[in-house]
């Protein structure tokens, strides 16, 4: 067995190199490297960063004006017959931008860039939002509806936009499911590793990941799983809704109660984000432009603006209007990273751990260790480690299972696309299940198939130089529908209020 897995370990040894060449394109030619600040920035970061800039001017921050409106639409009530509530495609939405990459993404910003990171990914994230905006109208602009079920997001309004060519929707569809079942892995893995931290705390023992205690607990994940997903987006909103909120509220608390005992050090978190956003310390290289690249990379890698992996959930919501899931879009990458990156910040930045009497030590641990040391320094008293540790490893958990949901259920989603015949649907369910098992198999028997994920990096480009350019071309019509929102958000959306000559599912309501 073991022969196998290191023969597809091997298989894919290119993987790594192309996809960092495409992350880091131009950073990696010579004289575009040479260039003063513009140098240290790649394409990626450019177009995201850029993208968000000029949207939040075209739609005259939006993303500001319309906030309030944004609380108050994830406030209201409504029992939906077709398709979710926005309330159910937030949550949903949510499942997937706050995961692991909350902790893990800004502990390893942090550590790269330093604490100015931190400022770089508020920058980003607060235009990344008019993005999210733009990518959720679209996403609604051009969603379909299926049974009782409405079914949306980039391969969809890819093909709409590309001249509705149906290889456009199907290569779509195929690079985010490729891009999917390459992070279900690690996500299984984190949650069954996860729980066994839990274990292990709640014991006091050491507990093996080849005992049956771990074979035991991935098989129950598993089954959990399937009962999950193959019953439908909405089944798999019944559990986010109860899911996200429990994690975030959880997480958020927990932090705050470190911060509140520790509130002496509050200035220190400010002096180090904002001073270290333009001055960064030598420790971290010395480097503005590492400081800015970083915050901009792991913030928006996290709240996933601009990526298109997200919008199968705004496409699958029932609102009165485009407009209305676009502003809620937006407050999901605010939750992200205004709210639980900083969180995530505060605990690293506070315990000042890089200054302390084992620097080195501490940026030689992976990024979770990393996290937790710095939580446990900032805990009063040994008596209350146990509690805050238990407390965390569990919005760890957490916040990776809602991720594997997601994904199963977005890969089910743009597969309609390519068929929508129920035996395909299933299979690509199966395909998750199976592939998420598969990791867990191989992390628990110690084996590193790090080329093999490296495909979810790769893919996660792709998706950026794919939806990017889809945006800009679907743009005009979200300014359209825009320009009608502001004017009067209550008023009738269809094909005319954006000129375009098709008809679509908002003309039939």
């Amino acid at each position: 067995m073991q022969q196998i897995f290191e023969a597809i370990n091997n298989f894919f040894k290119f993987v790594t190199p192309v996809s960092d060449f495409f992350w880091d394109f131009p950073t990696n030619l010579s004289w575009y490297a040479n260039i003063p600040i513009l140098g240290d920035f790649s394409l990626a970061i450019i177009l995201l960063v850029g993208s968000g800039i000029y949207f939040s001017i075209r739609t005259g921050f939006i993303q500001l004006t319309h906030f309030k409106r944004g609380i108050n639409l994830l406030t209201q009530k409504k029992k939906e017959e077709t398709g979710i509530s926005s309330l159910a495609a937030f949550f949903l939405s949510s499942a997937m931008r706050v995961g692991p990459g909350n902790i893990l993404g800004v502990t390893g910003a942090i550590a790269v860039g330093g604490p100015g990171a931190i400022f770089w990914m508020w920058v980003s994230a607060f235009f990344g939002m008019a993005t999210a905006y733009v990518e959720a109208v679209l996403a609604q602009i051009f969603k379909e509806k299926k049974e009782d079920e409405f079914i949306g997001g980039l391969p969809f309004y890819g093909q709409k936009l590309l001249g509705n060519k149906a290889w456009a929707g199907i290569g779509l569809s195929v690079m985010y499911i490729v891009y999917a079942m390459c992070c279900l892995p690690a996500q299984g893995f984190n949650v069954v590793s996860s729980i066994g931290q839990m274990a292990e705390i709640l014991t006091g023992t050491t507990i093996s990941t080849t005992s049956l205690f771990y074979y035991v607990v991935a098989a129950l994940i598993i089954l959990a799983t399937a009962v999950v997903v193959f019953k439908g987006i909405k089944r798999v909103t019944e559990v986010t809704d109860k899911m996200v909120p429990v994690m975030a509220v959880v997480y958020i608390v927990t932090v705050l109660l470190l911060v509140f005992v520790n509130f002496k050090s509050i200035p220190l978190f400010f002096a180090s984000v904002f001073g270290g956003a333009f001055t960064p310390q030598a420790i971290f290289g010395g480097a503005f432009g590492t400081v800015l690249a970083q915050g901009v990379k792991r913030g928006l890698m996290s709240n996933e603006a601009g990526q298109g992996t997200i919008t199968m959930a705004a496409g699958a919501a029932s609102c009165d209007h485009p407009c209305d899931q676009g502003i809620v879009q937006s407050i999901g990458v605010f939750l992200d990273t205004m709210v639980i990156c900083t969180l995530t910040g505060f605990v690293v930045v506070m315990a000042h751990l890089w200054t302390g009497s084992d620097p080195e030590g501490w940026f030689a641990m992976d990024r979770l260790p990393k996290f937790l040391t710095s939580a446990a320094e900032l805990t009063p008293g040994r008596a209350l480690n146990p509690v805050v540790m238990f407390l965390l490893t569990l919005c760890f958990c957490l916040f990776a299972y809602t991720c594997l949901l997601g994904m199963i259920s977005f890969s089910e989603i743009v597969a309609n696309r390519i068929s929508t015949k129920k035996s395909f649907l299933n299979g690509i369910r199966i395909l998750g299940l199976f592939i998420a098992t598969f990791g867990i198999l191989c992390s628990m028997a110690g084996l590193d198939l790090g080329n093999l994920w490296a495909i979810s990096d790769l893919g996660n480009i792709l998706i950026v130089f794919a939806n990017i350019p889809l945006l800009y071309l679907g743009a005009n019509y979200v300014f359209k529908a825009t320009k009608q929102y502001k004017k009067d958000a209550n008023s009738r959306f269809s094909s005319k209020t954006i000129d375009y000559a098709e008809e679509l599912y908002w003309d039939k309501k």
